[in-house]
């Protein structure tokens, strides 16, 4: 393929920028993509496109995938990611090690790998409510289209060389801030004032877009709006990371009102450059089906039935992680005040055994979320304390 470097040389710069891909300190935005490595695909009986039975949880994007045809383990979609890698623990358990001229076996394609470096993700679990296995990162993302078609919970992807969009959707200029993809937009904060700023677009999060607080302060958007605490620091900006509505964002011709973006205390990526406000994440992504099109640096998003879906947050007050086996513990790590969370009672250290008398085998994170999600919504809570059980009755009302 003429866009693929040599072995050595990719080798080296994997293990360099995967290390540094998700917060790297000295981004700058560029026309075209980093020097990076760019896997090369074989698609099944000759073809040139496949789609691949994706897993969604909350919008954040998971495909199943074979190394070197081993077993299945699930690989998060992440743009921010220079390069695809594994869990240590997840490559010890199916003891592959370090493959040489690695293949991801996936459903209709196999995507030709030039290394897979071995990369943790700390407290992933915990957060997300499954284990880490692996991400798919933008040395993917740059040898073949990747489709993701939020409404449907599929993805597809393309030969490149073979690839020609068939919609009247305008495609959106991509550049790029080492080797991350960046698109403009403009928006306003509840003062009404219009900026216009870069973000990177990340597919890797779960929120719809988070704000530097370096951005916020420059621009005065901090002391305009009214914000609640980030619940979850694996979903958003991190710890210490507030919740704030935006007057309006405008991405190409889309406008989109009183979006929820997260104003981050810690470091985003591209942090460095002035011209980067933040991120846009899957919350804003699923009101799309999106196409990522690096060859011709372009991004296409079509909107679908979530387009003018109200932006909600939690409405508990609570904050949740998973834990135990099969991550089915849920434990409550915080309640604010003043919140329907804290008026029910519910304390930090409770778990969580039942919601709506379904009990938490059957439940996942991601489902507790949605629940704590929806407007004026009463649920009646089993919670373990102290070794002893509770029952508990929440009803959630917005907080923002």
């Amino acid at each position: 393929m003429k866009r693929r470097i040599a072995f050595g040389f990719a080798v080296t710069l994997a293990l360099c920028l995967g290390m540094a891909a998700r917060r790297g300190p000295h981004a700058q935005t560029n026309a075209a993509p980093a020097q990076q490595p760019v896997a090369s695909a074989r698609f099944a009986f000759g073809g040139n496109a496949a789609q691949i039975p994706a897993e969604f949880i909350g919008n954040l994007v998971f495909l199943p995938a074979h190394v070197n045809h081993s077993l299945p383990s699930l690989f998060e979609l992440d743009s921010t990611a220079a390069v695809t890698s594994i869990d240590p623990d997840r490559a010890a358990e199916l003891g592959i090690g370090i493959p040489q001229a690695p293949v991801l076996n996936l459903s209709g394609v196999d995507i030709m790998l030039d290394a897979l470096p071995q990369f943790a993700k700390k407290d992933f679990s915990a957060h997300v409510g499954r284990p880490y296995e692996g991400r798919l990162g933008n040395d993917i993302f740059a040898g073949v289209v990747i489709e993701v078609d939020y409404a449907r919970q599929a993805v597809r992807v393309y030969d490149p060389a073979a690839y020609q969009y068939s919609g009247s959707v305008k495609a959106l200029p991509l550049t790029f801030a080492a080797g991350m993809p960046v698109v403009q937009a403009k928006f306003s904060g509840a003062g009404g004032k219009m900026l216009e700023a870069s973000f990177i677009v990340n597919t890797a999060l779960d929120a719809s877009m988070v704000i530097s607080d370096r951005y916020a302060r420059a621009h005065g958007l901090s002391s305009s709006h009214m914000k609640i605490p980030a619940t979850d620091r694996e979903l958003g900006g991190g710890e210490g990371g507030v919740f704030g509505r935006l007057g309006e964002f405008r991405i190409g011709p889309y406008r989109i009102e009183r979006p929820i973006a997260d104003f981050a205390k810690e470091n985003l990526p591209g942090e460095n450059d002035p011209r980067i406000a933040g991120e846009i994440g899957g919350g804003m992504l699923r009101r799309f089906n999106a196409i990522f099109d690096y060859a011709r640096q372009q991004l296409i998003l079509a909107p679908n039935g979530d387009f003018r879906f109200d932006d909600e947050e939690d409405m508990s007050g609570i904050s949740i992680i998973a834990s135990g086996p099969g991550s089915k513990e849920f434990e409550v790590t915080d309640v604010r005040g003043g919140t329907p969370g804290s008026d029910a009672g519910i304390q930090k250290g409770d778990v969580i055994a039942a919601v709506d008398d379904e009990a938490a085998a059957d439940l996942s994170l991601a489902a507790i979320r949605g629940v704590f999600r929806q407007v004026s919504h009463k649920s009646r809570l089993l919670i373990e304390r102290n070794g002893k059980t509770i029952t508990l009755t929440i009803q959630t009302r917005r907080l923002l």
